[in-house]
């Protein structure tokens, strides 16, 4: 099906980023079972005490005190795109791991954690990484010194970025196969997109740990993780090539 696809693009939740070791929000063992989300990742909390969500993104990304790297999904990803084969990477994550793997058309649903803003004077800028060594401290803007300073993701209160949506619903109605990787269709108005790409007649594939609720309007459904199935996918294409 990728190697017959015209225009196929690829859409990721945190499932792909489970093997650099960043768990998944939702779910058994996921970071909400641990987490109150309003306080960590809420906009109103983030202006009460910027501190919790910084805390909570350094044990989220760092969790044994190393930075997360890309594993062999993203580079697999990556490769199929390099070869021609995907046009672009629509993904909810906001850690920055498909670039960092080598992928160049990403769209990053949620935003970014390698872009900065104030809240107060509305300074931005960039990070380089994915979360800055603050170590004992924590970030103030360069402009006007604010501790407002908020990592260029969506937090709960907080609309998507609209620019990049109507890019990502352009992708979705123009492709000819949508591949779901890593996630579970749970968030909406992300978990629209399968069925945008479907109405205008593209090819569902999904590959996922585990079966998900939109199960039944794939045309191919593969049970796995990332990192095993991206690199056997890729493998088979250059083995038929």
């Amino acid at each position: 099906m990728l190697e017959e696809a015209e225009h196929a693009v690829v859409f990721t939740g945190a499932g792909i980023s489970v093997e650099s070791g960043i768990p998944t929000f939702r779910g058994e063992g996921g970071v909400w079972e641990k987490y109150d989300p309003q306080r960590v990742a809420g906009l109103r909390g983030f202006k009460k005490d910027p501190r919790h969500l910084w805390d909570f993104l350094k044990d989220l990304l760092k969790p044994k005190g190393a930075p997360t790297v890309p594993n062999a999904g993203h580079y697999a990803l990556a490769a199929l795109e390099t070869q021609g084969l995907i046009r672009s990477v629509i993904t909810q994550n906001i850690d920055g791991l498909h670039q960092d793997a080598g992928s160049r058309r990403v769209l990053e649903l949620h935003g970014s954690l390698r872009r900065l803003h104030c809240l107060e004077c509305f300074w931005e800028g960039e990070t380089g990484k994915a979360i800055p060594d603050f170590q004992e401290t924590y970030p103030n803007c360069p402009n006007c010194g604010s501790n407002l300073v908020k990592p260029q993701i969506v937090l709960f209160g907080e609309a998507l970025p609209q620019e990049v949506m109507k890019e990502v619903e352009e992708e979705a109605c123009a492709c000819d196969l949508f591949i779901v990787v890593g996630s579970s269709l749970e968030v909406f108005p992300a978990a629209a997109l399968p069925l945008m790409a479907k109405r205008n007649n593209a090819e569902l594939i999904l590959i996922n740990r585990d079966p998900i609720s939109y199960y039944g309007i794939f045309d191919l459904s593969i049970l796995g993780t990332a990192g095993n199935i991206l690199p056997l996918l890729k493998k088979e294409i250059e083995k038929a090539g």
